[in-house]
């Protein structure tokens, strides 16, 4: 069966506009309702008023120009009984009972859905709306006849319910009052909010607009489709640029180009999915609910809106986790002073000044490493206090051994070497393991033996344990339990093993000391391993983890989707198929996010027990915080969702 999997479509439209001309203006939203219908889009919004042109002033008092207005509205009306499958949403003045309202009108298949008129009016400066129009609280009617349609739902604060999707409208200065409707509107369950503005252009008013849009899709947990007037409304005292805005939950999905003279369309895909989601986790949204029941009350309207299966075009990236190029290093200056300040206020409230940590060479231990060394420079404490120890074992390369070393020594910590393998050999005796057996037993053997040194180091000298292990190694159990696993502190928790190594690279490029620059680009480029087998003949590293656990780019990704937007495994298949088709076929992707679903869920006994350590993003798998989940829950349930998807 075909879905888009809650991802809908929708259109901003800017038309061309000229002032009282209806019949043109028509001709102009026609071609864009054909346009948006062949592209795909579920839903159209127009800009106010845009059936006569905002800037109409007192024409809006002349008969003729409302006699127009009606005929042309019927002529749209006609036009989506045959030419087109979209809902459509535009602006018109209506007079209703004598009184002019500025209107939102809702139009699907020949059939009028919902008229909703504008609630506040402005009349201050430039504007004087209250001169024409009436405000949608002056009216007692909840439905009106239009154009030979009976009991059309007619008002504020309605919600339109479609089947796979709610939404509700503002018009334009509802968006800039204290409480705007659409709050209202989003609170009551309407997830996409369509605005139809004709906002004029000064100064720095652009920039303000969008964030309050931003701003108002993140209050509201929805999707926000603005469309304001352009090129044609009257320039007497005022411009317009036309600006057509689609954000979703704070992040803007699309802008139309400002001051464009012709007419221009553009679309996003918006995830009602992740909508819905998303207000069920936030607590406070459901909270604002409850004041709602004594005050303005939601009217619900049954519609039949259905989405239009179509390409989806959105894009997403294929390291979610990772911030974009522009605010990397503000993104990583920020992240690693969480981790900062986080080891700081620990080693403050236990009264110690010394840090214990296993140095492999490897991308985790050596940010680690950093975070001590910077958390050293920030209390004003000597870096010696950072005891860097190394324990090589039966897999230690000379690569990651000598970068270790060299970067304990330069950054001023206390350098200490301790080889395992003549304490793993007898273990292995006394265990009666032959270490020719290179299984699990004698992997974890050496990741123990590891952990039980820095602990007793730890207690000799009176500090903590700093743990090293990340948030991709946590989500996959990728950790020896009760070895590399636990510390007294893990500073890396929350940090996936994709922004690891970004990581490193602010470090090496902002934060650190020349002299190890070199060894820290090295560490970036070596290949991710636990070295706990022996290295090949010539000296490199043999047991290669994404080679056995599967790349750590696709695992990142699926963690992502599946704790943050709480996707169906389905859908996060679909999303990864297009997100990485031009590096990894259809199988491969399969492949690993079954073993992503199976190792999720059998190694949350892991995770139950894991030590503290600072969040730094929205996903976090501690056990204390984003993600509580029995050790006994089983994976399948998701693994047969997706092998019938």
């Amino acid at each position: 069966m075909k879905t888009n999997f809650g991802f809908i479509k929708v259109a901003s439209a800017v038309p061309q506009v000229k002032v009282a001309d209806c019949e043109w203006n028509i001709s102009q939203i026609e071609q864009l309702m054909s346009e948006a219908n062949e592209n795909g889009a579920s839903v159209i919004v127009f800009p106010e008023l845009c059936i006569t042109g905002y800037t109409c002033a007192d024409l809006f008092q002349s008969q003729l120009l409302l006699d127009q207005t009606l005929e042309a509205l019927n002529d749209v009306v006609e036009y989506t009984k045959t030419e087109v499958r979209l809902t459509t949403i535009l602006g018109a003045p209506l007079r209703i009972d004598n009184q002019l309202f500025n209107c939102a009108i809702v139009i699907r298949e020949g059939k009028i859905l919902a008229v909703v008129p504008k609630t506040y009016l402005p009349n201050y400066n430039e504007f004087y709306e209250m001169r024409w129009f009436t405000s949608a609280t002056d009216t007692m009617r909840d439905t009106i006849n239009l154009l030979g349609q009976k009991n059309i739902p007619f008002g504020r604060n309605l919600v339109l319910q479609a089947e796979e999707f709610s939404f509700g409208i503002e018009i334009c200065e509802d968006l800039w009052t204290p409480i705007p409707p659409s709050s209202i509107l989003a609170l009551s369950g309407a997830q996409l909010i369509f605005n139809l503005s004709a906002s004029n252009e000064l100064i720095g008013k652009h920039n303000y607009l969008v964030d309050l849009i931003k701003q108002q899709s993140a209050r509201t947990i929805s999707g926000y489709v603005y469309s304001s007037a352009g090129f044609g409304e009257s320039s007497t005292d005022l411009v317009y640029a036309g600006n057509g805005i689609i954000a979703e939950n704070g992040t803007i999905l699309a802008k139309s180009q400002r001051f464009y003279t012709e007419s221009q369309i553009v679309y996003a895909d918006i995830d009602v999915e992740r909508i819905a989601v998303d207000r069920q986790k936030n607590s406070t949204f459901k909270q604002g609910i409850s004041p709602l029941n004594s005050t303005i009350q939601a009217r619900y309207v049954d519609v039949d809106c259905p989405i239009v299966l179509s390409e989806l075009s959105r894009k997403f990236s294929p390291t979610p986790f990772v911030p974009s190029y522009d605010k990397m290093e503000e993104n990583c200056e920020e992240i690693f002073n969480i981790q900062i300040a986080g080891l700081a206020t620990r080693l403050h409230h236990t009264g110690l000044k010394t840090m214990v940590l296993g140095i492999s060479g490897g991308l985790d231990s050596t940010l680690a490493l950093l975070v001590c060394a910077k958390t050293c420079d920030k209390l004003g404490i000597n870096r010696s206090n950072i005891i860097g120890v190394t324990m090589p074992g039966f897999g230690t390369t000379n690569r990651t051994y000598t970068n270790a070393v060299e970067m304990i020594q330069k950054l001023g910590a206390t350098f200490v070497e301790i080889n395992i393998k003549d304490a793993c050999m007898q273990h292995f005796a006394d265990l009666g393991h032959d270490p020719e057996v290179k299984d699990v037993t004698y992997e974890n053997t050496q990741a123990r033996e590891r952990t039980q040194l820095l602990m007793d180091l730890a207690n000799k000298h009176g500090g903590l344990v700093i743990g090293t292990g990340d948030l991709s190694e946590l989500a996959l159990g990728w950790a020896t339990y009760n070895g590399d696993h636990m510390s007294m502190y893990a500073v890396n928790a929350s940090i996936p093993k994709t922004l690891i190594r970004y990581m490193v690279q602010y470090a090496s490029e902002n934060q650190m000391e020349e002299s190890v620059r070199e060894n820290l680009l090295d560490v970036i480029d070596t290949p991710v391993s636990p070295e706990l087998l022996p290295a090949t003949e010539d000296g490199n590293i043999a047991q290669i983890t994404e080679d056995l656990v599967g790349p750590y780019e696709l695992h990142d990704f699926f963690l992502y989707y599946t704790l943050r937007c709480g996707f169906s495994p389905a859908k996060i298949e679909y999303l990864a198929q297009r997100t990485f088709a031009d590096k990894y076929d259809d199988a491969t992707i399969n492949h690993w996010l079954r073993t992503f679903c199976r190792r999720f869920f059998n190694q949350q006994f892991k995770r139950s027990c894991m030590p503290d350590g600072p969040k730094v993003g929205s996903v976090c798998l501690s056990p204390r915080g984003d993600w509580r989940m029995p050790s006994d829950a089983v994976a399948a349930e998701w693994l047969r969702e997706y092998a019938e998807a």
